[in-house]
């Protein structure tokens, strides 16, 4: 039996309360899922922000905002604060992701038992940050 294969579009629409937010995103990229078997790119469309998969663990969550301070500080002035003065969000945007794409299977995200998917806010806070979601499998 031949299967079509199928591609379909959504995008989520976040807001963020902080400078920096770590969002778990994974109940409503579920929701939207629209096939059985396939994958989903997950895409944000800001570059003061990123997409990543891990555990959502609270010291963990503190742990990157941390690390991610101590890597890119306020000990340097940055070119980019000429224009617009947000030089560090771009900054972490680069050494984290804009994108993940994850497995679909029996129309549930095959994630790991205690991976999530998280919007992270860079430069917050803002209202109706984009995240495109691209379905591509069989219905």
């Amino acid at each position: 039996m031949l299967l079509a294969m199928i591609v379909k579009n959504d995008s989520l629409k976040i807001n963020s309360n902080k400078n920096f937010e770590i969002i778990d995103i994974t109940s409503q990229i579920t929701e939207k899922i629209l096939i059985k078997d396939g994958i989903v790119n997950i895409f944000s469309k800001h570059s003061t922000s990123a997409i990543l998969v891990n555990e959502n663990e609270e010291g963990l969550l503190r742990d990157l905002e941390l690390i991610l301070n101590d890597m890119i500080s306020d000990n340097y002035s940055y070119e980019h604060d000429m224009i617009d003065n947000n030089a560090k969000s771009h900054l972490k945007s680069f050494i984290l992701s804009s994108s993940e794409t994850i497995p679909i299977k029996n129309s549930k995200l095959d994630l790991g038992i205690w991976q999530s998917v998280f919007f992270v806010e860079l430069d917050g806070p803002r209202n109706n940050r984009i995240v495109d979601l691209t379905f591509m499998g069989e219905k």
